[in-house]
């Protein structure tokens, strides 16, 4: 039996965990968990997936590995994690959402930057564990920059389970969501809440059982198998993570999609009646999910930032938003862009000029032609040139 001090400290505890996980959903919350700091479950599936080179460019992953793999050394003093789960789901999509004049954003990128949101709140929920605890270091605040390994922690504390395709899903919410981990001091014990109970949210996950819906439905065949993505051809990737150029061979399968992608999620049944976002730092105006192609051509540095000033977009930079639209161009048919791109052939950044000469290439007609013939001599990237004289030969071939 507990001798009454024992029994004081373990009601104390629970009545902290239970205390916690409310303030939790009182923060905007869906979902929110407690789980002892350990070690991932998916450490060796993780290597296996760097050492396969799946993470492209994204140097990051594999050197700070160490501690995705290893939460102590990230927060030596944690005792417990605090997982969270915030829905940023959709009513609908933009009018101009299936118009090729128009580039999608995905839709976690239709509102202020959850970065900031969340970790906002994490603050909160640490700097009332403190109070009450009287602890006077601050917790360690995780929203998906930090090297933690969090979809499997979400998944080992019951928030849901990795779809085929990659991410976590959630009964009951679906995948539109962001997870969220404050590691802290404190030894709770391990429990759940949710704000938005329904007859799915506590029912046994039963995974994708038969369901493959996701894997073929990816535009660039980004899946190498099931529950592994090969980022390099992932659209996420290459409208975000990637600095350089687009592989040419992937460009035309990325339709206008210029920041992120959301093809695998749109067609997972789970996502069908996710009910849109609650948080009031995650809700959005549509028409921020279809901007016209034209408009973001046209951005030079200063437009860029004050249009996308506080949002995930700034991520990719100017460069990195006009390269994409200058795809998404180029896979519109529409000579009616021939114009704005022609100007980008003489814009500072090679990397748009290249993309501007692809897709002028692949809108072809006599005013792109001759553009292009035009800017030739005086190119002096190696790159450029190499895109240049290849859209002049998909021109010469009309």
């Amino acid at each position: 039996m507990f001798t009454p001090w024992v029994t004081t400290v373990i009601i104390a505890r629970m009545t902290l965990t239970n205390d916690a996980l409310r303030k939790a959903l009182e923060l905007g919350f869906d979902l929110a968990a407690t789980w002892p700091v350990g070690p991932p479950r998916t450490g060796e599936a993780y290597r296996a997936w760097l050492d396969a080179g799946y993470h492209g460019e994204m140097a990051y992953m594999a050197e700070r590995a160490a501690l995705r793999l290893a939460p102590h050394a990230l927060a030596p003093a944690a005792r417990t994690m605090i997982v969270l789960v915030a829905s940023y789901a959709r009513e609908g999509t933009p009018s101009q959402w299936d118009n090729p004049l128009y580039g999608r954003f995905a839709r976690y990128a239709w509102s202020r930057d959850y970065h900031d949101v969340l970790k906002a709140r994490l603050f909160e929920l640490d700097a009332y564990l403190r109070e009450r605890t009287g602890r006077e270091e601050q917790g360690k605040a995780c929203v998906d920059s930090a090297p933690l390994l969090e979809r499997d922690f979400a998944e080992q504390s019951e928030l849901g389970f990795t779809g085929r395709n990659t991410v976590l899903i959630t009964p009951g919410l679906g995948s539109w969501t962001f997870i969220a981990a404050l590691l802290v001091p404190e030894d709770l014990d391990a429990g759940l809440l949710t704000a938005r109970p329904s007859k799915h949210d506590m029912q046994p996950f039963f995974g994708c059982g038969t369901c493959r819906r996701c894997l073929p439905a990816c535009p660039t065949d980004a899946f190498a198998a099931d529950h592994v993505l090969d980022a390099r051809r992932c659209i996420s990737y290459l409208t975000i993570e990637l600095r350089g150029p687009i592989p040419r061979e992937l460009r035309p399968l990325m339709g206008n999609w210029v920041f992120g992608c959301d093809v695998c999620q749109e067609v997972c049944p789970y996502n069908r009646f996710a009910p849109p976002a609650q948080h009031p730092g995650l809700q959005a105006d549509l028409e921020n999910g279809a901007v016209a192609l034209a408009e973001l051509l046209a951005l030079d540095e200063v437009g860029f930032r004050a249009r996308f000033k506080g949002t995930p977009v700034t991520r990719a930079k100017r460069r990195g938003l006009v390269r994409n639209a200058c795809v998404a161009a180029g896979n519109s048919g529409d000579s009616s862009l021939t114009t704005v791109l022609i100007a980008l052939l003489r814009d500072d950044e090679p990397l748009i000029r290249g993309h501007a000469a692809w897709a002028l290439g692949r809108l072809g007609g006599a005013s792109a032609a001759s553009a292009l013939r035009a800017a030739l001599p005086s190119e002096s990237d190696a790159y450029v040139r190499e895109e240049i004289e290849l859209a002049l030969v998909a021109v010469t071939r009309e």
